[in-house]
C-alpha cells in the first residue's frame, strides 16, 4: 500500500488592486490588473497605410522600392511589419493576417509581443493593427501612361528581306525571359525597338544581345533638362544595334583577301549555324570556320542569295567520298531539277513505265555533278533544297573574281520534304509571342507578336516567313532546342484527307499547298505521293505546359 506525500504548499498573496489571490510576483499584481497598469503596445501605431499601385500589382516598399507580393504572402506581411514604428522595442514571438473581404482595401495583421514591464516580470499581449491600401501610381506605371515618355531605347536592325531573325530572336529573348523590364515594343521597317523606363535596363538588354547575334552596337544621348544649381542633368539613351545581314543557309561569298585570313577557306561557302558567331562551311572540303562580331564588322560583306532563292532538286545518286566532319559527310550527288523526269503513259508504254524524253532533253532535263556536305542523309530519290549557280546571276565583285573551275553548278543546302508538306497535318506545338505594345493589355500570348503587326502589303510576306521559320524549328533540332515550344491542348494529330484547294489550319498548322481533286495528293500515273519516313517529328518530351497566366507582369 502506497502512501500519500502531498506536493509542497503553495503560497498565494492578493493582488494589491482587486484583491484576486495569485502566486507571488515582483509587482504583486495579476495579469488584469498589470495589464490596465502598464500598456507594452504604448509607441506602435494601431492603424497604418501601404501604397499599392493598381496597374502593376505592386506595393511600395520604403523609400523608393516597388514590390510584387500576393495577398497574405510573407512578401506582404514583411512590408506591413516594416511600416510599424516601436516594433524594435519588444519582442515579436507571432504575426499573421485576419480575414477581411477583398473589396474593403482594409489589411488586418494580428500581432503577439512580450516585454519585460518589471524585475523579472514578462507580459505578453495580442493586438490588431489594420492598414488602409492607397491607390496610386508606381514611377513606371506614370512614364508608362504618358505618351512617348521613356528613358532608354534600343533599336536592333538587320538588313536583310525577312523577319525569321527576329522571330527567332523574340524566342531567345522569351526563353531567357530578358523582355521583363521592357516598357513596350514597337516593330519598324528594319526591325524593332524596345523602350525601357531605366539606362540599365536597356543596357542589359544590348549585352543579352551581344551573347545570342552577331551585332555591332553603339549608343548615344539626348539632354532634356538641366539644373545648374544641383548640377544634375536629365537625358535620353538609345543604343543602335545591327545585326550581321548573314542568315543560316544563306550562300556567302568571302573577299579572296578575307578568306586567306579564315584559315584560307574557300570563299564560296554556306552558313550553317548562327550564335554568337556564325559558322560557314565549305561544302567541296567539309572546312569550317567560326566568323565573330568583331572579325565580320572589320569588313563586312553581305550573303548572295538567301533561302527564297533556293530551288528544289532530286536525287539521283549518292556515293560517300569518305571524308567525314561531325554530323557531316562529304559525298560525291548526281542531281537533277525537280519534275526534270517525269513518269508518263501513253502510246505503246502500256504498262506505265519511265520514259526519259532525250529528244527534248535541255537544261531543265540536265543531270548535274555536284559535291554535298549531306552525304549522310540524303538517298537516291529524296528531294533536296538548293542554289541553283548555273542560272544565277549575283551582283558581286567578290563572285565575279572566282574562277569558274572553282564555281559548281549545284550547291544543296538541306534536304526538303514536299510530300510530307503537302498534307494537311495539324501541329501539336505553338509559340508565344512578346505581345506589348502601348495600351494593350497582358504582356505575352500565343497569338502573332510584335512581328508582323505592321501589316499592309507585306503582310503575306511576314506569313511566309512566319511559317518557313517554324519549318526550320521542325527540321532542325539544334535549332528547336534554343526556343521553348508549348502544348496545342486543343488540337489532335491527324491527317487532313479533304482536297481540292488551299487551307490554313489556323496559326499553328501548316500551309497545305493547292492539291488536284481527289482523296490526297497523286502523282501523274495515279499513284499516291508516299511521305518520307524519316520526316523530323517533334516529341512530346521537347513540349512545354502552356500557362496562361505566363505573363511579365507577373514575372516582373
Amino acid at each position: 500500500m502506497m502512501e500519500f506525500i502531498p506536493g509542497p504548499a503553495v503560497t498565494r498573496v492578493l493582488c494589491a488592486d482587486c484583491g484576486t489571490p495569485i502566486v507571488p510576483n515582483s509587482a504583486n499584481l495579476c495579469v488584469a490588473c498589470l495589464r490596465n497598469t502598464v500598456d507594452i503596445t504604448e509607441g506602435i501605431p494601431k492603424q497604418s497605410s501601404v501604397s499599392f499601385c493598381r496597374n502593376c500589382e505592386r506595393f511600395l516598399s520604403p523609400p523608393q522600392a516597388w514590390i510584387l507580393a500576393r495577398p497574405e504572402s510573407q512578401e506582404l506581411l514583411a512590408l506591413c511589419l516594416k511600416r510599424l514604428k516601436g516594433l524594435n522595442k519588444v519582442r515579436l514571438t507571432e504575426a499573421h493576417f485576419i480575414w477581411t473581404e477583398p473589396h474593403s482595401r482594409r489589411l488586418r495583421v494580428s500581432l503577439t509581443i512580450q516585454k519585460e514591464v518589471l524585475a523579472s516580470t514578462i507580459l505578453e499581449q495580442v493586438f490588431e493593427i489594420e492598414y488602409l491600401v492607397h491607390n496610386t501610381q508606381c514611377p513606371d506605371c506614370t512614364r508608362l501612361a504618358a505618351k512617348n515618355t521613356w528613358k532608354a531605347l534600343v533599336q536592333v536592325r538587320q538588313k536583310v528581306a525577312h523577319k525569321r531573325t527576329f522571330l527567332f530572336l523574340e524566342q531567345l529573348i522569351l526563353k531567357h525571359g530578358a523582355q521583363k523590364d521592357t516598357v513596350s515594343v514597337k516593330e519598324v521597317r528594319d526591325g524593332l525597338d524596345f523602350f525601357y523606363s531605366q539606362r540599365s535596363h536597356a543596357i542589359k538588354m544590348v549585352e543579352f544581345l551581344n551573347g545570342v547575334v552577331p551585332v555591332r552596337t553603339k549608343g548615344s544621348e539626348q539632354l532634356l533638362s538641366m539644373d545648374t544649381h544641383s548640377n544634375t542633368a536629365n537625358y535620353k539613351f538609345t543604343y543602335s544595334v545591327e545585326i550581321a545581314p548573314i542568315c543560316k543557309d544563306d550562300l556567302v561569298c568571302i573577299p579572296p583577301k578575307q578568306a586567306r585570313t579564315l584559315s584560307n577557306i574557300s570563299p564560296l561557302t554556306i552558313c550553317t549555324r548562327v550564335g554568337a558567331s556564325f559558322q560557314l562551311l565549305d561544302v567541296n572540303t567539309l572546312q569550317s570556320v567560326e566568323v565573330n562580331s568583331q572579325i565580320f564588322w572589320r569588313s563586312p560583306f553581305s550573303a548572295l542569295a538567301g533561302v527564297t532563292d533556293l530551288v528544289e532538286f532530286t536525287v539521283l545518286d549518292v556515293e560517300p567520298v569518305g571524308t567525314s566532319r561531325g554530323r557531316w559527310v562529304l559525298a560525291d550527288a548526281q542531281v537533277a531539277l525537280a519534275g526534270a523526269f517525269r513518269s508518263h503513259t501513253g502510246g505503246n508504254h502500256t504498262n506505265g513505265e519511265m520514259e526519259m524524253d532525250y529528244e527534248t532533253a535541255s537544261e531543265s532535263t540536265q543531270i548535274f555533278h555536284t559535291r554535298t556536305h549531306l552525304g549522310a542523309i540524303l538517298q537516291p530519290g529524296d528531294a533536296a533544297m538548293g542554289y541553283y549557280l548555273t542560272s544565277s546571276n549575283f551582283n558581286s565583285d567578290d563572285f565575279a573574281k572566282l574562277s569558274p573551275d572553282r564555281i559548281p553548278d549545284v550547291v544543296l543546302v538541306k534536304k526538303a520534304y514536299p510530300n510530307r508538306r503537302k498534307k494537311s497535318k495539324v501541329r501539336s506545338w505553338k509559340l508565344r509571342s512578346i505581345a506589348k505594345e502601348e495600351g494593350e493589355e497582358g504582356e505575352t500570348g500565343g497569338g502573332r507578336g510584335v512581328v508582323g503587326r505592321m501589316g499592309g502589303r507585306d503582310q503575306k510576306k511576314v506569313d511566309e516567313d512566319y511559317e518557313l521559320f517554324l519549318r526550320d524549328l521542325e527540321e532542325d533540332p539544334e535549332l528547336r532546342g534554343a526556343v521553348n515550344l508549348y502544348k496545342v491542348q486543343d488540337v489532335k494529330m491527324k491527317e487532313g484527307r479533304d482536297g481540292g484547294q488551299k487551307r490554313r489550319n489556323g496559326q499553328y498548322g501548316m500551309d497545305v499547298d493547292e492539291v488536284e481533286h481527289g482523296p490526297a495528293a497523286t502523282t501523274t500515273n495515279g499513284e499516291e505521293e508516299e511521305e518520307e519516313p524519316d520526316f523530323p517529328e517533334v516529341g512530346l518530351d521537347e513540349l512545354l505546359e502552356d500557362f496562361d497566366e505566363m505573363t511579365l507582369q507577373e514575372a516582373a
